[in-house]
């Protein structure tokens, strides 16, 4: 087994680190306000409801258009699609790159906009999308239009098995048309979304992981609401909070098969989960390595802080848990190139490790963002360090795309044959 960063995703790495370093810091440098202890009130139309404020999106919007047009942008995507046919080892190991290289507009923590990017809905579109719906897969990716994902309800939350929100077949002018009736919350995009990912249930019961259906429904349509944004420990929000009273859509909507909307569902979230916790193992090797040079530039009595075991061995315990992640998270998205196929010989499954994966990592960051706040002392609290940035980042993962605990309960599950 190679344990090693392969050798075209090195050069990937280092031409990325040149790019950044010749086009992203310069412009950076122009827009110092959204980046320095000013950088959520410059960010945020605090008089829009908390959403982006222009100037910040039209930023990210040319760090993207230059990434793009330097080959970057697309990696993730197969080269019909104009990208690299980049493979799940190779994301986590760019989207860890980016995020230890710390806070930038080569890798914007608060909307997760990098110079590589995901593209989770260019890829569910081509996987699962009609013809006409494969028509917008370009517009989508280069951010023409814009698609938001609407799972989560108010009254439910990491079991999206449980869901109000419900669909009915109905007659229309133009052949069989379907009525969305409900609410999502925390539907991410929707300060700028042309189409919001709706899924709804259309058969079965609660805790049925079949009869739910994914729709593709314009956010202009008759019935679909944005009713507010949540603020949000990390400012600016673009997470609404929608209702949809009668919103009518053709049956060419629905993406994917009815009644496996779970499907699209479960495609969007084990990619990013191992990204994500990808990203979070990167920006917590950031703060230990921060640390660690603080404590041995910083005397106090005379002394590097450094030389103190106090200081030493918390650092020593997160540098070492950031290391057997590393491996785990190289070799879950490994597996998952391998279409899932891996069984290790503990008997965990991928799905299994990809839980294990994420929850690990978003706690390790968190840790490792308030170790290196106490190391850095009263300055580490401030603003003009970014470790308080991070922390506010990063601890919404321990909630978001499956609560900690909903991953330990998979973990538990394998491990005791509940699953």
């Amino acid at each position: 087994m190679e344990f090693g960063i392969p050798e075209e995703i090195q050069e990937l790495l280092d031409d990325l680190d040149q790019f950044i370093e010749e086009e992203i810091e310069p412009l950076e440098a122009e827009h110092e306000e959204f980046f320095d202890e000013r950088r959520e009130h410059a960010r945020t139309d605090w008089e829009r409801d908390g959403q982006p404020a222009e100037e910040w999106e039209d930023l990210l919007s040319e760090m993207r258009r230059r990434a793009d047009e330097a080959g970057f942008y697309r990696y993730a995507l197969p080269e019909r699609m104009g990208g690299q046919g980049g493979t799940n080892l190779g994301m986590a190991i760019v989207r860890e790159h980016l995020a230890h290289k710390g806070v930038g507009l080569h890798n914007v923590l608060q909307s997760e906009a990098s110079i590589v990017g995901n593209h989770q809905f260019p890829q569910i579109l081509e996987r699962f999308g009609t013809d006409e719906q494969q028509e917008l897969i370009e517009d989508v990716t280069s951010g023409e239009v814009f698609v938001a994902f609407g799972l989560t309800e108010p009254e439910h939350g990491s079991d999206a098995t449980w869901m109000d929100t419900s669909a009915e077949r109905v007659g229309g002018p133009a052949g069989d048309e379907w009525v969305i009736d409900g609410a999502k919350r925390w539907n991410s995009g929707m300060h700028v979304a042309d189409y919001d990912l709706v899924f709804a249930r259309t058969s079965g019961e609660d805790g049925d992981g079949e009869g739910i259906t994914a729709f593709l429904v314009p956010t202009d349509a008759d019935g679909f609401e944005v009713e507010y944004f949540w603020w949000t420990f990390n400012m600016p929000t673009d997470h609404a909070e929608v209702s949809l009273d009668g919103v009518r859509v053709p049956d060419s909507a629905i993406v994917g098969e009815e009644g496996k909307g779970l499907h699209v569902a479960q495609r969007f979230v084990h990619e990013s989960r191992i990204r994500q916790a990808a990203a979070s193992l990167g920006a917590a090797q950031f703060c230990i390595d921060e640390a660690v040079d603080y404590a041995k530039e910083r005397e106090t009595w005379g002394e590097p802080l450094a030389s103190r075991q106090a200081i030493q061995f918390p650092l020593a315990e997160l540098h070492t848990e950031a290391e057997m992640l590393r491996n785990t998270v190289r070799k879950t998205a490994a597996a998952l190139d391998d279409e899932g196929q891996m069984i290790t010989e503990s008997g965990s499954s991928v799905s299994e490790l990809v839980a294990m994966c994420n929850y690990t990592a978003n706690n390790l960051v968190c840790r490792a963002a308030d170790q290196a706040m106490q190391v850095h002392g009263g300055v580490g609290y401030s603003r003009h360090k970014p470790f308080e940035h991070i922390y506010r980042h990063h601890r919404r993962y321990r909630i978001t795309e499956g609560a900690e605990e909903i991953q330990k309960r998979r973990v538990a599950g394998h491990l005791f044959d509940y699953i």
